[in-house]
């Protein structure tokens, strides 16, 4: 049975329409996970899965407003695509990560007054060929995966410490304590003439 990724892949829709031009990472920016596995692009914002974390799909953005550049917007992609389904493309749900819910909303609606026919086409098809609901709430289901998201798992280059000043962990210093311990081994001595 495929996937709902898979299937998604597989639809004969012009993917970047939803903003999730397709392609493979040719030139990573700094703050692009080293194993990320891409859905699509948006200029530079890359949507994607992370290994560690399953069908959860994420974007990564070296152009965030947050003092974060990789965040989560669902938790599985049937999800991402309802969440597509709410706002027309992908660009509003990138960016609830700073947006206020008032913001959202006035974002939302003008987005929707722009969609193009060909747009709208797209968002149909989606919607048809999944057999989904457009999300109810896309800002608060947003907010709520966002919310104590624990991104301790997520694998960075070199770069990423270099650029952002964080201290990277292969880098951090090993407790004092010895690499290697033995037991205490106790050497009796004795003289030729001892018995």
């Amino acid at each position: 049975m495929r996937t709902a990724y898979e299937k998604f892949m597989a639809l004969p829709i012009d993917k970047g329409l939803l903003c999730l031009e397709p392609g493979d990472i040719t030139q990573p920016y700094y703050c692009y996970p080293v194993n990320a596995e891409p859905i699509g692009f948006e200029g530079c914002i890359l949507y994607c899965f992370l290994p560690e974390y399953g069908e959860m799909v994420f974007a990564c953005n070296p152009e965030s407003c947050e003092d974060q550049n990789v965040y989560p917007l669902a938790a599985n992609f049937e999800d991402f695509i309802r969440l597509i389904l709410a706002c027309g493309t992908v660009n509003p749900v990138e960016q609830i990560v700073w947006m206020t819910r008032e913001r959202f909303n006035k974002h939302v609606a003008k987005e929707k007054k722009i969609l193009t026919g060909e747009q709208k086409a797209a968002v149909k098809m989606l919607q048809q060929e999944f057999g989904l609901a457009p999300m109810n709430d896309p800002y608060e289901y947003v907010k709520s995966i966002q919310e104590n998201f624990d991104d301790s798992k997520i694998q960075y280059s070199d770069e990423y410490y270099d650029v952002t000043g964080i201290e990277n962990p292969k880098e951090m210093p090993a407790p004092d304590k010895p690499l290697l311990e033995f037991e205490a081994v106790t050497l009796a001595v004795r003289k030729k003439n001892d018995k």
